[in-house]
């Protein structure tokens, strides 16, 4: 798997370095005044300051009974490690977007699954899935 790389606006550096190697324990890379890399699970994230309060619109689509919020991103982890994820967050008092729940359950691609956001409004999907095999599963 070769990792991948996403860049996001955030309103404030200190507040998402903070949250993110609190939670997530993710290792600070190459940094300068308005921005920084992170390694997130293996990939890299580049934060960015933003440059006025001006929000994107947001965008929504439904998924299983569930208004998701468009864009948002993500990893899948192992149960255990979502299950721990998810404590030291409810712990941590983040609030949920999507509380953990199954989705698809019974059918191919059966995931647990949970959205928070991070300080800046950037929505954060994490879901596992019982088998590696079905991240891709389908009903034919």
């Amino acid at each position: 798997m070769h990792p991948f790389h996403l860049a996001f606006l955030v309103d404030d550096l200190e507040n998402t370095i903070a949250f993110y190697t609190r939670y997530f324990n993710c290792r600070l890379g190459r940094q300068a005044k308005r921005w920084v890399d992170i390694d997130f699970f293996g990939h890299q994230l580049s934060f960015h300051l933003r440059n006025s309060n001006i929000l994107p619109e947001e965008h929504t689509n439904p998924v299983d009974g569930d208004t998701i919020r468009i864009p948002h991103f993500g990893v899948i982890l192992d149960k255990a490690i979502w299950e721990s994820l998810h404590q030291a967050l409810h712990e941590g008092g983040v609030g949920f977007v999507l509380k953990p729940k199954i989705r698809f359950k019974g059918q191919a691609g059966e995931q647990g699954t949970f959205f928070i956001k991070d300080p800046s409004g950037n929505v954060l999907e994490f879901k596992y899935f019982n088998d590696t095999d079905d991240i891709f599963a389908r009903d034919e």
